[in-house]
This record gives C-alpha cells, structure tokens and sequence, in this order.
C-alpha cells in the first residue's frame, strides 16, 4: 500500500560530534532522558562499530554520576549472548560520561514479533532465550529493573532470533557492592518505566526490589507479545495515581484471554499479526498460558515465580504439552495434556487417512476417464475439486498452540509427504497436488519451500505432456511469481516460458495470457523498473479489457497496478484516473466497507493530496481510517500511519483541533510499536510541529523539529527530500521567531537554497 508517509522517508538532522575520545561519530541512534547514543567507529587497536553512550550535560549529580557507574560496572560483569557486551568507558573533555558498548542492529522486541509476524509458538521460544539471559543476570547479583520491549533487540543469525538486552542502566546490585559511590534512587522517582513496573519498585522508596521484579516485568512483556496490549494502560490516569494503585497491587489486570476478548473488532488485527485467526489465538491463550502469565504478573512476589528461568521453564513446559506449575494439577488437566503430546501422531494418521480416501477417488476418477470426452471433463473437474478438499482438510484439523499458519506449515509438509507416497502411481495427479501445495506455501511466504514443490510438479508435467501443454505453463508462471522475490533472473526465464507456451496454445488476446503478463510487470516493478512494468500491465489491462467474459476482479487489478507505476514517476493526473476507476469496480464487486478497498482509497487519498486537493482526499483517508479501526490493532504501525495522513490533511484545512490529537495518537503508536530513529517517527514529528508553528506555538513546535531533523539526518546519511522539508519547516520557524541567521546556517549546512 502506498501511504505518502512512505515518500517522505529521507532525513537528516542534530549535528553530532565529529570524535569522543578514540571513537569516531557515525550517526546518532537515538536519544533518552539521560543522554544520546550515537553509532561510532573505535579508532583504536580494535576496529569495531559501537554503540557509544553519553551522558549529557547537565545530568552530572552525585547521584546520576553513581547510577553511570553501576551500569557501567554490571554490564562489565554480564558475559552471555542475550547482554550486550561494554568495552570502555570515560568522561569526554568537556566532563560527560560516556561508555562504548557492543552495537546491537536489531528492532526492539514488539517490533521484531510484529514485523516478521511470528506466531505464538515462535513468540515464545523468543520469550525463553530473553528469560535464560535475565537469570544470567540475577546470577551474576545483577536486576535489570527496566525490562520492556525496546530495551530488548533482536538481531537475526542463520535466520534465527537472536535477542539482547541492553540499558542494565538503573541495574541495583545484590549483595555486591558494585561501586564505592552510594546507588541511591530519590524518593517519590522510582527508577523504571511505569507501564512495565513490578508493584514493590513503585513504592516510594522502590529499594526493596529482588529478582522477582525482573519476573513481573517480564510477565507484562510476555502479556504484549501474547495479546498486543499491556494488562495495565497507565496512559489513563496520572502517572503517580497510577503508581500509587500498582504499589497497593490494584492492578486488576484481566487475564490475556480476558483482555483479548475485550479487543472486540480489533481481534482479527492482533491475530493477524500473529498468523492466526481470532478463535484460534483465543483458543490458545485460554488455560495454561493466562495462568502462566498471571503468576509472572501476581502483586504479591512470594506467588510470583522465584526465577526468571523457573518462569521460562513453565513456559517450556507449555510448549511441550507436559501440566505447568501454575495451574493446579487436576487429574482431568493432567490427562488433557497426555492427549495433546500425542496429538501429532493422531494428525499425522489423519492425513494418510485422508491421502489414501484422495488417492483411491482420484484412481477411481483415471480409471473413468476412458469414456467419454464429456467425462473427462466432468472426472477433470472433479480430480481438481479433489485436490483442493484434500488441501482444505489438511488446514482443518484443530491446530497446535502455535497458531493457524504454522500449523499449516506442518500439515502441508505431512502432505506433501503423503502426496509422493500415496499418489506416485498416479503421476498427474501428483503434480497437481504437488503445484497447490507449492502455491500454498508461496502464498504463505515460504519461498524455497514453494519452489521444491512446484520444480517437482513441473518436471513431472513437463514428462507427463511435454516442454508446451498449457498445464507446463500453469507451473511456469507460479515458479516465476515465487522466485521473482529472490532471484529475478531465473524468474523471468520461468515466466517467459509461460508467455510462449499459453501465447500458442491461446493466442496473444487470451487472459491466461494477460495473467502472464501482469506477473512480468510486477517483477519488474520489484525491481525498479517501472517504465517496462508499465508497458506490461497496459498490455494486460488491454487484453482484460476485451476479453469475451468480462472479469472486472482482473481489471481493477490492472488499473491499481497501473496507478502504482504512475505514482511512482509522479503522473499524478494518470494515477489518480487509475484509482477511480479500480475504486469504482471493486466498490461494486465488493461493496463500500470491504477491507480489500483500505489499498485503493489510501492510494488514491494520496494523489488527491499530492495535487494540493486536500478536501477530496479527507474522506478518502477517513474511509481507510474506518476500515483500519475495525481490522487492526489499534497500535499497529499501518494504524498510525493512516492517522499520520488524516492529521496532515486535517492541517492543511486549518482543522488544527481535529489534526493535533491524531498527530499525537499516530505519534504515541510509532514511539512505542516502531525502532528508536525510524524515520516513520519524523513524519509525524514534522507535522506536528508544522501544526504547533503554524498556530504560533513556537515554543512547542521547536523541539520537535529538531528530534525529526535528528532522526532523518542518522537514517539518511543529511541527504533528500525529508532533510530538505524538515530543514525548509524548521527555518521557517526560525525566521518566524526572529532568528534568520540561524536559519541561514541550518539550511547552508545541509545545502538547502533559501527562500
């Protein structure tokens, strides 16, 4: 989906040092309420990109000094996988504090789940190998007291998760006395992050904490990756009215099933995100895990687990389908669990069941082919009804606690199993099972997988009926469409076969022609090259458009696929023609609310608001907006982006009262749900302080310019359009307020022309 979010990602900003000591300045990661940390190039005898945190001027108490030195001192302590490693640390010339630590590039934790949808089971196998961290911690006399999701990175190797936590920067020693200075936390500023506190650290003292804080915390991070919200939303009350009720343990926090049943239309959102469906992703939250997380999350700690890695083990135990501790051990639980170890063997005898029921009726079907050509058809028909059936069952056996998809996965991979066991004798339809089954996990992003199947179910058709039958082709396009994600080249060769092999056996005109074509435009859009992709859609827009039996499904996709292309070479005029017209057809093909019509509206809000057609965008936007409240979780980044577009348009009517509250909604999703410095956060930043200056809240709008223009000058490298805007905005606020000649030098260094 195009948003004009995504074509304003450019940025540049906050002129970082050049050096700290033996460390370079690269670029500015993100800052905190205590400082900044920056990217750095250790000059010294080992080279190596850190990550370099200061403590900033002004924050140089006896007290701040102390927390510096803890941290600096429990991370020099820390020798595990999961905790990013310190290096050095010092003081700058001008007296700052600073340490280099190792440089984790990764997402925060939300966002690593979220982006790679990873399923319940996957999410929890992250959560253990973050618990056997925490405990490496606790073990070396170390608690973290600030666990949440974006002090938690996770990086990938081999393709795997990997998690580190980093920022053990309010970390109270036990029993150890870490530094001679006093680590002491100021009454009534309990040290933490409010939504993710144990009830004891909000005390007023916040002195008498253990390990089992840590566990709380981490019962309120599993809590989000299980459901997508917190137990708690402390953005409801005051922050010391909300301390105040942790403290006396009035949390009354639901049980994640609870608080996912509450979500209401936004289920289907935090399902999805999960790679599952509402009832299943209920279904597995119920039981074993809300008893898990509730224990982690008990205000009273002596209910709570003792250990971070006595917590990760019920969580294993969950996964293993063996009873957890924190559920009472019922003789009718016990036995359930029995029943669900052994579940795979039970599927598994299922799908040979069903393969043996699909191959004797195929047989049967190849046996009464010998009649009539009237037959063969019917027995065709019924052969591929056959196929997909055995494919649906296969997507219907109840699934295992890692949701819907995954288990799909499994079962397809049982099936594909039986399918060459089962069916070898009866080789076509063998290859057409194989060629759904490679479909369905290309439709499911697995690639390489989808690729095996559909090689084998070629090189069975192309022996089955030669290098030029149509079904070759069928197989030829779908390998293209799958490799055109990783290898575009023998993509092409596979959809080029396609295109000579059902252009001579339909001709030029037909529309399996035309579906050939538009996967040679989209692999040519992937690749950049928008002006061949266009010719390739037109070319299928044209045949589609006079084919025989009009589908309009196919020509609202060649129209989308067209305003794509023409937005991206910026012919506004020509895409917008597009998007009406894609509108209009699948507004009767699927009515006025349908959720596949959130692409088109949001595209064609766009060109209406590139054009300066601010009030004919709004509706536009507000309709994509109504459809995202009803099918996302209201956090999800699309979410905020959608916000994102409704706000600025709202300001560009001089709608400020309706613009500044989605402004800071938007805003609030993208701090919590996306990295620290991604530039999607500048988007919003500049608006909103475009919205502020604009109302002579100059006061307000000032600091928010200047965290936009940090942000986008780190991400890319000062250059670009989003550097140009945000440098052009903040100018004008400068020279609104008296102070031309800083304008001047902000826009000389960053080379933008001056009005």
């Amino acid at each position: 989906m195009l948003t004009k979010e995504e074509q304003n990602l450019i940025g540049s900003g906050y002129k970082a040092p050049e050096r700290i000591a033996q460390y370079r300045i690269v670029r500015v990661l993100g800052e905190g309420g205590m400082g900044v940390v920056y990217e750095a190039m250790d000059t010294g005898s080992v080279r190596r990109n850190v990550a370099l945190k200061v403590v900033r001027g002004g924050f140089q108490s006896r007290e701040i000094r102390a927390r510096f030195e803890a941290e600096r001192q429990a991370l020099a302590l820390m020798d595990h996988p999961g905790i990013a490693k310190i290096f050095q640390a010092g003081e700058t010339e001008t007296g700052d504090l600073y340490f280099a630590m190792e440089l984790v590039k990764g997402l925060n934790l939300t966002d690593y789940c979220d982006s790679r949808r990873l399923s319940t089971k996957e999410r929890l196998e992250l959560f253990v190998d973050i618990c056997r961290a925490v405990q490496h911690a606790h073990q070396k006399g170390v608690i973290h007291r600030d666990l949440k999701p974006s002090n938690i990175l996770v990086t990938e190797t081999d393709g795997k998760p990997c998690p580190k936590i980093i920022d053990f920067g309010i970390a109270k020693a036990l029993g150890l006395q870490l530094t001679d200075k006093t680590l002491v936390t100021q009454a009534g500023h309990p040290l933490g992050t409010v939504a993710y506190m144990s009830p004891e650290q909000a005390e007023s003292s916040g002195i008498d904490v253990d390990t089992r804080t840590d566990v709380y915390s981490l019962g309120v991070i599993l809590y989000m990756l299980l459901v997508g919200s917190l137990p708690v939303d402390p953005s409801g009350l005051p922050a010391h009215a909300f301390m105040f009720r942790l403290a006396q343990g009035d949390t009354q926090s639901p049980r994640p099933s609870a608080r996912f049943t509450a979500l209401g239309d936004y289920r289907a959102g935090v399902a999805q995100a999960r790679r599952t469906d509402p009832e299943h992703l209920q279904k597995d939250l119920k039981g074993d895990l809300d008893w898990i997380v509730m224990k982690a999350l008990d205000p009273d700690r002596a209910r709570r687990y003792d250990t971070a890695i006595g917590f990760s083990a019920d969580v294993e135990r969950f996964l293993a389908h063996v009873p957890v501790i924190a559920r009472p051990p019922t003789t009718a639980y016990r036995l359930q669990k029995f029943v669900r170890r052994h579940r795979g063997a039970v599927a598994a005898t299922t799908v040979t069941v069903l393969a043996l029921i699909t191959s004797v009726v195929l047989a049967t079907a190849g046996f009464l082919r010998a009649t009539t050509a009237e037959r063969v058809a019917a027995n065709e028909a019924a052969a591929a009804r056959q196929v997909a059936d055995f494919v649906v069952d296969l997507f219907n056996v109840p699934p295992d606690i890692n949701g819907s998809s995954v288990t799909a996965r499994q079962l397809l991979d049982r099936g594909a199993l039986k399918t060459s066991a089962s069916l070898a004798d009866q080789p076509e339809i063998q290859s057409r099972m194989m060629s759904v089954i490679g479909s369905a996990y290309s439709a499911l992003g697995l690639y390489p997988a989808a690729i095996t199947h559909l090689e084998q179910a070629l090189a069975i058709r192309i022996r089955l009926f030669g290098p030029d039958h149509p079904t070759v082709a069928e197989t030829e396009l779908a390998l293209g469409e799958a490799m055109s994600v990783g290898d575009p080249e023998l993509s092409e060769k596979h959809l080029q076969r396609a295109l000579d092999i059902r252009t001579k056996a339909f001709g030029p005109g037909d529309e399996k022609v035309a579906r050939v074509l538009s996967g040679f435009g989209a692999l040519r859009f992937r690749e950049g090259r928008v002006a061949d992709a266009e010719k390739f859609y037109n070319q299928a827009l044209s045949i589609d458009e006079k084919a025989t039996t009009r589908n309009d499904t196919s020509i609202a996709g060649d129209l989308g696929n067209l305003g794509a292309v023409y937005y991206m070479q910026r012919r506004f005029p020509e895409a917008q023609r597009m998007f009406e017209r894609s509108l209009a057809l699948q507004e009767r093909i699927l009515g006025p609310n349908h959720p596949d019509l959130a692409s088109v509206l949001n595209n064609l809000g766009a060109i209406y608001w590139e054009q300066g057609n601010y009030a004919a965008a709004l509706p536009l936007y507000q309709r994509t907006q109504a459809i995202f409240e009803r099918t996302l979780d209201p956090m999800h980044p699309n979410m905020a982006s959608m916000l994102n577009n409704v706000a600025e348009t709202y300001w560009k009517l001089r709608r400020y009262g309706e613009a500044e509250p989605l402004f800071r909604r938007s805003l609030l999703i993208k701090e919590q749900k996306l990295a620290r410095g991604d530039p999607r956060i500048a988007t919003t930043l500049n608006g909103l302080a475009g919205l502020l200056r604009d109302q002579r809240r100059f006061a307000d709008a000032e600091p928010l310019y200047r965290r936009a223009l940090a942000i986008r000058a780190a991400a890319f490298k000062e250059k670009g359009p989003s550097v140009t805007e945000t440098v052009t905005d903040y100018g004008a606020l400068l020279r609104a307020t008296g102070r031309a000649a800083e304008a001047d030098v902000l826009a000389q260094r960053y080379g933008v022309a001056t009005k």
